[in-house]
């Protein structure tokens, strides 16, 4: 069972994006993927209930303190986790995890956020990459922007890469209103959002993703 985490106690960071787009993926994929939701908005639980029953299942879990009761069945656990998570709430939450995923905005305010944000994970919380594979997310990044620019130079003093950048695209609006993934969107208008996702794929172990199947075929 593998178990990944998005986290960023920063609201507004693209936390429930991330996470119910990941778990429409490995939905897609035929891998049986829970989706926990951590947060009192349940935004994510929300996005579930709009699903189309048609689609590829994904179990949704509400939990909001303590260790989540998991389907036994489940392959992968995706975790959208709050913002201001408290020091306690933090660890229990770390320890859940295998894989952290931490999204961050291209602005000051946010930057300033997740370093302190990565200075209680390293440091106070000492976790390092032989526990856990960490990762950044550059969320909603105009790549030529000012703001873009400090933040990759923010990153590249850190030793957790910066993985990929998602793009601020409609598409993840469209997608959220009907319970889909942006990997279940018709059209060519997606592919340049799923080309941004291939980095983070790669590294969390998948290669090829069943839209690559889709148009390989259809060539």
């Amino acid at each position: 069972m593998r178990h990944i985490m998005v986290i960023n106690p920063k609201g507004g960071s693209g936390k429930s994006t991330l996470a119910s787009n990941l778990a429409g993926y490995y939905a897609c994929f035929g891998v049986k993927v829970a989706l926990v939701d951590m947060d009192q908005q349940k935004t994510s639980l929300s996005w579930l209930r709009a699903r189309p029953a048609d689609r590829a299942a994904i179990f949704g879990l509400a939990a909001t303190s303590g260790q989540p009761i998991l389907p036994s069945e489940a392959e992968y656990i995706i975790y959208d986790t709050p913002a201001a998570i408290e020091t306690q709430a933090l660890r229990e939450y770390l320890a859940l995890a295998d894989t952290i995923i931490i999204p961050v905005l291209p602005s000051p305010i946010d930057i300033r956020a997740a370093s302190f944000f990565i200075y209680q994970l390293l440091l106070k919380n000492r976790i390092t990459s032989e526990d856990k594979r960490i990762a950044l997310i550059a969320n909603r990044a105009k790549l030529r922007s000012v703001a873009y620019k400090a933040l990759t130079r923010f990153t590249d003093t850190l030793k957790i890469p910066l993985i990929t950048s998602l793009r601020d695209s409609r598409n993840y609006l469209l997608s959220a209103q009907q319970g889909l993934s942006i990997f279940e969107l018709p059209g060519t208008g997606v592919l340049v959002d799923i080309e941004q996702w291939q980095p983070l794929l790669d590294w969390l172990g998948k290669t090829e993703s069943p839209w690559q199947t889709q148009q390989g075929t259809q060539r």
